[in-house]
C-alpha cells in the first residue's frame, strides 16, 4: 500500500519540535504528508526576543510561520481547524474526532503522528491526541493506518520501554533546524541559548546533536473494546 502521513497537532511548531526530520524524510520519499492544525497558538507567551509580535497580532503571525515551517518540510496540504489555543480540554472529544475523522476519510493516511494521549504535558496535546485515537477508531481495521505517537517526557524510555520507530533523520538536519528557524517567535531565544550552550561545553554539544539526528515514535494500541 502507498504510504500517506496525516500529522495532527494542537499548535504551530508542534508539527515541528521533535517530528521535523521524519516529516522531511516522509516529504522526501514522495510521501504526501498531510497536517492538520488545531489552534493557531494564539495564547502562546513567547512573542520573539525582542518582541515582534503582539498578543493581538501572535495568531498572524504563528499562522506564517506555520506555512513557512510547512514550505521548508515538503508538507503542501494543511488543515486549520480553526480552533481556540488553551480550550481543547474543553471541546466534546466526539466532535474534535469528527474533525480529524473529515480529514482521514479524505486523505485515507497509513500513517497517523500525534503526541502519546495522556503524556502530552499541556492539555491541548492531550486532547487533540485523544480524539484522533478516537477518530483512528472509527477506521475499518482493515484500512486503520498506524498510530505514530511521541510522548512528552524527559525520559520516555524509562517510562515507555524501547520505542517501536527510531528514524534517524542526519541527512534532512539541515531542513529539520531550518523549520525550527521558520517558528522564529517561538524558536528563536531558544536555539540561541542552545547554541551558547553548546559553544562553551562540548558535552553538551554532543549529546545536543545526538538528540537531534534521531526522533522516535512509539505505537499507540487501537482497540475496539475501549
Amino acid at each position: 500500500m502507498e504510504e500517506r502521513v496525516l500529522a495532527v497537532y494542537p499548535h504551530p511548531d508542534d508539527e515541528t519540535f521533535g517530528k521535523a526530520g521524519t516529516i522531511a524524510l516522509f516529504a522526501k520519499a514522495g510521501v504526501p504528508v498531510t497536517l492538520i492544525c488545531g489552534t493557531l497558538g494564539q495564547m502562546g507567551r513567547n512573542m520573539g526576543k525582542p518582541f515582534f509580535a503582539t498578543r493581538e497580532t501572535l495568531y498572524q503571525v504563528r499562522e506564517k510561520e506555520l506555512r513557512d515551517a510547512c514550505a521548508v518540510l515538503g508538507i503542501q496540504d494543511l488543515r486549520l481547524l480553526g480552533l481556540r489555543d488553551k480550550t481543547l480540554e474543553f471541546e466534546d472529544p466526539e466532535k474534535l474526532a469528527d474533525m480529524v475523522h473529515d480529514v482521514i476519510r479524505d486523505v485515507r493516511p497509513t500513517i497517523v503522528m500525534t503526541y502519546y494521549p495522556d503524556h502530552g504535558v499541556h492539555p491541548d496535546h492531550d486532547a487533540l491526541s485523544a480524539a484522533t485515537v478516537l477518530a483512528v477508531k472509527r477506521v475499518p481495521k482493515s484500512d486503520r493506518p498506524t498510530l505514530y505517537c511521541s510522548p512528552v517526557t524527559d525520559k520516555p524510555r524509562e517510562e515507555f520501554g524501547a520505542p517501536d520507530v527510531v528514524k534517524d533523520v542526519s541527512e534532512v538536519l539541515d531542513t529539520k533546524l531550518a523549520a525550527y528557524r521558520a517558528h522564529r517567535s517561538q524558536s528563536e531565544a531558544m536555539l540561541a541559548r542552545r547554541e551558547q550552550q553548546m559553544a562553551a561545553d562540548p558535552e553538551y554539544r554532543k549529546q545536543a546533536e545526538e538528540y537531534m539526528r534521531a526522533e522516535a515514535f512509539w505505537f499507540y494500541p487501537v482497540s475496539d473494546d475501549e
